[in-house]
């Protein structure tokens, strides 16, 4: 097995030495673990481990103040990360260690999208798109994040190991497993988390990693990042901005408003975060909040 350049450690290294967790962020982390639970459950009964309890649950506690879905468990728990390698193989930055896995796949859930940007670039790369592997199909339990808002390659924010990065979701759930399982990610956002230790059939087990996901068409980056990056470091640079303006509609984790942070966002911002009566869903209703997040795809008001 080959291991990163040791020029790549190095910069990996220095990115996650820069990773610090802002402290609403940290707030709103302890306020979930000291919490326990989920109170607004979208979806219940799936597992982190194949021969763990199946009391984990995609969250909506914060959806309607904060706009966000994360996973959940009970007890304190959130989730663990196992190592996704789907989508395209043996490009950039593949440095072998996908080659353990005994279930991946070449292609995610939305390659069709990633082609769409024109960037060169017709799938995801797990070694170059720190991406989360968020909702389930099939039929041993199911969930759809855009049931709820959520849109597809939009922005997520993943804190782990004391740390957070912001990668996108990419990828869902399926039926191949015996059960149906939560807490995954790309091989590049777990090497960013927990270092070049973990591979495609070795992740982190414990239940202490908060995916964060992102409601409304503002969260979704677009054309605008750097699909064609040559590593997830410059990846996650392109879509640094866009997540530093999503965090600030989180609070303390105790129940803060979005109206009361009103003075912290932009105001295209603000006028993302318009709830639509009907669907439950944000729309959109003024310019776009983020440059380049309209190419590729048509948005309610940035046509």
């Amino acid at each position: 097995m080959r291991s990163y350049s040791p020029f790549l450690g190095i910069v990996l290294a220095s990115r996650c030495l820069a990773a610090d967790v802002p402290s609403n962020v940290q707030s709103f982390y302890d306020g979930i673990k000291s919490a326990g639970s989920c109170s607004k459950k979208l979806s219940e009964g799936f597992y982190a481990h194949d021969d763990g309890p199946n009391t984990f649950f995609y969250c909506g506690d914060h959806l309607d103040d904060y706009q966000v879905i994360y996973l959940q468990g009970t007890g304190g728990a959130m989730a663990d990360m196992d190592i996704d390698c789907d989508g395209e193989q043996h490009g950039k930055g593949d440095d072998g260690r996908c080659g353990p896995s005994d279930d991946t796949q070449s292609q995610t859930s939305f390659e069709d999208t990633v082609a769409s940007y024109n960037k060169g670039v017709t799938d995801l790369n797990a070694f170059v798109h720190p991406y989360v592997v968020f909702g389930n199909v099939g039929s041993k339990g199911s969930f759809d994040p855009q049931s709820k808002g959520v849109e597809p390659l939009s922005l997520m924010a993943v804190v782990c190991g004391g740390k957070m990065f912001y990668g996108i979701w990419g990828d869902e759930n399926g039926d191949d497993g015996p059960k149906a399982v939560i807490g995954e990610a790309s091989i590049s956002m777990a090497t960013f988390c927990f270092g070049n230790s973990v591979n495609g059939n070795s992740g982190h087990d414990e239940t202490d990693v908060l995916y964060i996901a992102f409601t409304g068409e503002d969260a979704v980056p677009g054309a605008g990042a750097a699909w064609d990056a040559d590593s997830a470091t410059d990846f996650e640079s392109s879509i640094k901005s866009l997540g530093d303006k999503l965090i600030q509609r989180i609070g303390d984790g105790s129940g803060t408003t979005i109206s009361s942070l009103n003075p912290i966002l932009p105001a295209t911002t603000l006028k993302t975060l318009t709830k639509s009566s009907s669907a439950g869903a944000p729309t959109s209703t003024g310019n776009c909040s983020w440059p380049g997040h309209c190419a590729g795809k048509s948005h309610i008001g940035c046509e």
